[in-house]
């Protein structure tokens, strides 16, 4: 047993000169009654918890033991950084195809647009004119317009998008390629964009899904009405617009003889934005800033469906 006056001296030795123990350096001003401070030892002459593990230890353990907490004190960072970007992005890794209804050169392709095509259930021309507004506005350049704007706020958000059509190309497509696009594309969802062209007193939205044909369709009529209903609620709240007063049931509605769905192998909708012959739907469509809250309800009602559980 070491007396006290030799034991006082050993930890002495041990704090003021640490190296000689195993421990790192001291200097004079670390040093403060008979504790040691700022160097891994309490007040009372034990080591502190956060010390106590690389006392006594090689230089070369201690170095490993630093990366080792260094490693996992930025992992927290990593992990919100990974978070963040996620969360900036959630579409990362999805793919939508927006398919601009008609196109403003079909009126100079009338042989080419009505050529008849099969939609898997029936014949019909490969593509229309579409309709406008009383003055002029024609649905062609609405849908493209609307299509471009919900374009970039969906790349922006991490997707992959395909449009059918571009200011570019000269008529069509027909409704079966628009389809085919989708398909190749293999896309998680599609929607195409329309304007509807009712009677001047008829007013409103509503989203065409499609119905099981016997056909290419029927594997994805389900994953399709979800998506119309997401869209129809997104649309709705980011709009104001009401529900269609003349077509469908709290603006949803089924069809079979659109060959855009009949002929879809991946989840596909129709939006008709509006009644393009009414007046007070007219004149949003018209809005250039309208067409942007119009594309923004869109993004979120198709964020809304690629991102929810399954």
């Amino acid at each position: 047993m070491i007396r006290r006056p030799l034991a006082a001296a050993a930890l002495a030795l041990c704090g003021v000169g640490a190296a000689a123990c195993g421990g790192a350096g001291v200097s004079g001003a670390d040093v403060s009654g008979s504790g040691v401070s700022g160097s891994g030892v309490s007040g009372s002459g034990a080591p502190a918890s956060g010390a106590s593990s690389q006392l006594g230890r090689p230089a070369a353990t201690q170095d490993q033991a630093a990366d080792t907490a260094s490693a996992e004190t930025a992992a927290p960072t990593t992990r919100t950084a990974a978070a963040s970007e996620a969360e900036a992005r959630p579409l990362a890794g999805k793919v939508v195809v927006i398919d601009p209804g008609h196109n403003g050169g079909n009126f100079r392709h009338t042989r080419e647009i009505n050529q008849l095509v099969d939609i898997a259930n029936q014949k019909k021309a490969c593509d229309t004119t579409g309709t406008s507004t009383n003055d002029g506005y024609t649905e062609a350049a609405f849908t493209l317009d609307v299509s471009t704007r919900l374009a970039k706020l969906l790349r922006a958000q991490g997707a992959t998008v395909k449009l059918t059509r571009t200011s570019s190309t000269p008529w069509g497509p027909c409704i079966n390629q628009r389809a085919a696009i989708g398909n190749k594309a293999k896309a998680d969802a599609a929607i195409s964009i329309h304007g509807d062209g009712a009677g001047a007193n008829l007013r409103g939205f509503h989203v065409i899904m499609p119905k099981k044909i016997g056909g290419p369709v029927d594997p994805v009529v389900k994953d399709s009405a979800r998506l119309g209903a997401d869209v129809r609620d997104a649309f709705h709240r980011g709009t104001g617009l009401p529900y269609s007063n003349y077509i469908g049931r709290q603006a949803l509605n089924y069809r079979s003889d659109l060959g855009g769905l009949n002929l879809s192998t991946v989840p596909k909708i129709f939006i008709e934005c509006g009644n393009m012959r009414n007046a007070t739907d007219a004149a949003k469509f018209k809005n250039p800033a309208f067409r942007a809250k119009m594309a923004r309800a869109l993004a979120k009602g198709l964020e809304n469906y690629l991102t929810s559980a399954r």
